[in-house]
């Protein structure tokens, strides 16, 4: 009978060390997966807000089909039929159509100055170097970390005196005014970023100022511009404090005034279902927005950490 017998290990010369690869290497040890539990509560975390913050949204759309006697006695289920009357009952005898406009113009006129006066100030203050540069970039600093409850009273009076009250380029300076700092901050640290190589190239071809600022600068600071304008959109479109106080013309509310109108006029009546359609048309907007635009503005907030 033949057995089969393993090879006995050659000894290691007499004199010479023994090393690691003289020793038969043993099993592998089995691979340990790190980290499954961390990952598992961030997703379950992930998940959470998610639900959290996509529930209300849908279930204001889905109530905003609804009769106001389904939305007391069946608030959680689905509409039996689709009433779009709420919508255009909300778009033409609530006025939101007008308070639409009025926004549009309000948010797009001052979004426009915004963007247009932040990065002019803010290539300023990243690219040229002039005594006091330092300390204009700190006021603006400032300005973002003074309240705006402080303001509204000497606000209020000083846009009463230039004759601005209760118009809409009133209200966009103010806009403009109340947006710039955060602009001016967060794009002057982004043109920090871009290079100067080209910049002086352009200079080197006779280029102006100006036009090396709007024709190559700029271009270059799209995903910045986009991601700034995205968080202005936001904070404008509801922004509700300051054209309560500088706005008290029904005919010139935005819509955040005009919600707040329409859930007051309603008194003991309680037209429910007219006040989500219109809820759900002030959000409309600002969803699409940061859906369209949502790859810039990541591009944008991840520029400034790769240069």
């Amino acid at each position: 009978m033949k057995t089969t017998q393993t090879p006995a290990p050659v000894p290691a010369e007499s004199g010479a060390p023994v090393t690691k690869t003289d020793i038969p290497p043993g099993p592998p040890p089995k691979e340990k997966k790190e980290g499954t539990v961390l990952n598992a509560f961030s997703h379950g975390i992930l998940v959470l807000w998610a639900v959290m913050v996509v529930m209300p949204l849908l279930w204001a759309v889905m109530t905003s089909f609804k009769d106001d006697r389904s939305i007391f006695s069946s608030p959680w289920s689905l509409p039996d039929t689709l009433h779009f009357d709420n919508w255009s009952r909300a778009w033409t005898e609530a006025n939101m159509s007008d308070y639409f406009l009025n926004t549009v113009l309000v948010v797009g006129g001052s979004l426009i100055g915004t963007l247009v006066l932040g990065s002019m100030a803010a290539y300023v203050l990243a690219r040229f170097d002039f005594p006091g540069n330092r300390f204009i970039y700190y006021l603006f600093i400032g300005g973002m970390s003074f309240p705006i409850m402080l303001a509204l009273v000497p606000l209020f009076y000083v846009v009463n005196n230039m004759g601005l009250l209760n118009t809409i380029h009133g209200l966009i300076l103010v806009y403009i005014a109340y947006s710039l700092p955060f602009t001016v901050f967060f794009l002057t640290a982004f043109f920090r970023t871009l290079p100067t190589s080209v910049a002086e190239a352009a200079f080197v071809d006779g280029a102006s100022h100006s036009r090396t600022f709007f024709q190559i600068m700029l271009p270059m600071a799209k995903p910045g511009l986009i991601s700034v304008g995205i968080f202005n959109f936001l904070g404008q479109w509801n922004q509700y404090m300051l054209p309560t106080v500088l706005n008290t013309d029904p005919d010139k509310r935005v819509l955040t005034q005009g919600l707040v109108q329409l859930a007051v006029s309603q008194g003991y009546k309680g037209d429910w279902s007219g006040l989500f359609a219109g809820l759900v048309m002030a959000m409309l907007p600002v969803l699409a927005a940061y859906i369209i635009f949502q790859r810039q503005v990541v591009q944008g907030l991840t520029a400034g950490a790769l240069k």
